[in-house]
């Protein structure tokens, strides 16, 4: 075999399996930060209420959602879920002792199951014996009060952590009853934008303090199966329901990434394939020209296999070699993004995904090679 041959061959297999595994695990390594360390990439779960019109400021009972519109939004085959928000129906406040001063304002309630929340807090727990209200706010409050409130009146700046050891009193009334809670906000979330207390404190709270009306909600919490579905939008413009694109396109990221790595893999191996066609060619065509060659072998006793099993080693040990400088290669560049993604996403595990694709890659280019080189001389043979 032609050292030329053999030189295209490697180069060509180098390159295939160097962009093959590399894609591999950059794919391994970004998938949990794509997933589980960042809400960016994740299946999106979205908020829903209705367009306000002018109308509807008229007649207020249109801004909330009927049994009908619910079992219709679930009906849709991109929805995977619908959660209505819960809504306090009782009147409450907040009140605080500051530098000898009592402040308070006046709250609104709301919750949502604890799978939708994205704050995970120990105290994120209603026990009415203790009579402690955990509380959730959104973070664009706390980053309203340090760079907008604070700074114009002069006061001090407030971190997460020092927000979470404050307490202080809620007052719920209603129904003709009232009632005191120590309170504290244990968490900020940055999906949810409404201040929010344990499903369960609420709906027990309306039972004691509410109106006693029927349970309605005027927002609604939808996970989308795929958010990148074009569907999603042409149906929520249809029913003029009200959705903030902003939240979908950060899903859609995750689709264009999942597209480029597919794109990548299977160039990858469109020139691995390449490279394996490449050199069973020069194979063939090796065999041709030697044809009178192997025939003698043949007829003296020699098998095909037997024939060709020089050519198989040659092949195969520059295979091995290819493959596990791949390996090597891409073991090193994933080093170097590792210690720059660090930084900024912790990445665990080591490069297993990719030993693991180099060998199951070895072992499929090996096979392939073993029977077709071995069937090309039988082939030949038997050609009169």
């Amino acid at each position: 075999m032609e050292p030329i041959q053999l030189v295209g061959y490697a180069i060509t297999l180098l390159v295939g399996a160097t962009i093959a595994l590399l894609a591999v695990q950059i794919w391994r390594d970004i998938r949990p930060v794509l997933t589980e360390q960042t809400d960016v990439f994740r299946a999106h779960t979205v908020t829903v209420s209705k367009n306000i019109t002018m109308f509807k400021t008229a007649d207020k009972e249109k801004i909330y959602f009927g049994e009908k519109e619910l079992e219709k939004l679930r009906a849709q085959e991109f929805v995977k879920d619908v959660a209505p928000f819960g809504s306090a129906s009782f009147a409450a406040s907040a009140a605080i002792s500051f530098n000898g001063q009592k402040l308070s304002t006046d709250l609104f309630f709301e919750s949502v199951p604890d799978e939708y929340l994205d704050v995970k807090s120990e105290d994120w727990v209603w026990d009415s014996a203790n009579g402690f209200l955990p509380i959730v706010i959104p973070e664009d409050y706390l980053s309203l009060y340090n760079f907008g409130f604070a700074e114009s009146q002069s006061l001090p700046v407030v971190s997460e952590a020092m927000l979470s050891q404050v307490t202080f009193n809620i007052y719920v009334s209603g129904n003709g009853r009232h009632q005191v809670y120590n309170s504290r906000i244990v968490g900020l979330s940055g999906k949810i934008n409404s201040i929010l207390v344990p499903e369960s404190f609420l709906q027990w709270a309306n039972v004691e303090f509410g109106t006693g009306g029927k349970e309605r909600s005027s927002r609604l919490l939808v996970e989308f199966a795929d958010a990148t579905d074009e569907r999603i939008p042409q149906y929520f413009e249809a029913t003029g329901l009200n959705i903030n694109q902003n939240e979908l396109e950060a899903s859609k990221l995750t689709f264009f990434f999942k597209l480029a790595m597919l794109f990548v893999v299977v160039t990858a191996l469109i020139i691995v394939v390449l490279s394996a066609v490449l050199i069973i060619m020069s194979m063939n065509l090796i065999v041709h020209k030697n044809r009178s060659l192997f025939v003698n072998l043949y007829n003296i006793g020699y098998t095909p296999a037997q024939i060709a099993r020089y050519y198989h080693r040659v092949i195969s040990g520059v295979t091995v070699v290819v493959v596990a400088m791949a390996a090597l290669l891409s073991a090193w560049v994933r080093h170097l993004y590792v210690g720059r993604l660090d930084t900024v996403f912790h990445i665990e595990g080591g490069p297993v995904s990719l030993w693991v694709s180099a060998l199951l890659l070895l072992l499929v280019l090996l096979v392939i090679y073993n029977i077709f080189i071995a069937r090309i001389i039988k082939i030949k043979l038997r050609t009169k």
